[in-house]
């Protein structure tokens, strides 16, 4: 061997070490799983079963449309965040004009938001008989 080769040998013998220890760990649980599991077989074992709640209804069941709403509305906002996290850690160097644009961003978020509550998007609560609508739209 060279002395290139021994070097790179001395310098990464802990990591393939490392990597020969994983597989044989992996290896050695699955096999002790497969020897030692049961294997019992009936009709609740093929029954899918999450969170302790045996599963009842189509797959392909229908959802209000506030689900999404709040799945997007949760996605903007937590965009929001990402910003403003990497406004604040340079905040030093952007000065006054990094301040500027961000009281700007977070302004137009606020506005997205106050609009979203006006407009019913953020109540899951029906309406009840006779209770008008905040804001009246004429067609």
């Amino acid at each position: 061997m060279t002395d290139e080769a021994t070097a790179l040998i001395a310098e990464y013998w802990a990591v393939g070490l490392f990597i020969i220890a994983v597989f044989t760990l992996c290896a050695l649980m699955i096999g002790a799983a497969s020897l030692l599991g049961g294997r019992s077989r009936g009709r609740s074992k093929s029954l899918p079963f999450e969170s302790g709640i045996v599963g009842t209804g189509d797959a392909r069941q229908r959802f209000s449309v506030k689900f999404y709403l709040v799945a997007m509305l949760f996605v903007i906002f937590d965009i929001e965040a990402v910003f403003l996290f990497a406004w604040a850690v340079s905040v030093r160097e952007v000065g006054w004009e990094g301040f500027a644009g961000a009281a700007v961003f977070i302004f137009i978020l606020l506005a997205g938001l106050v609009y979203d509550s006006r407009v019913g998007a953020l109540e899951w609560a029906p309406r009840k008989r006779g209770q008008s609508p905040d804001i009246v739209t004429d067609r």
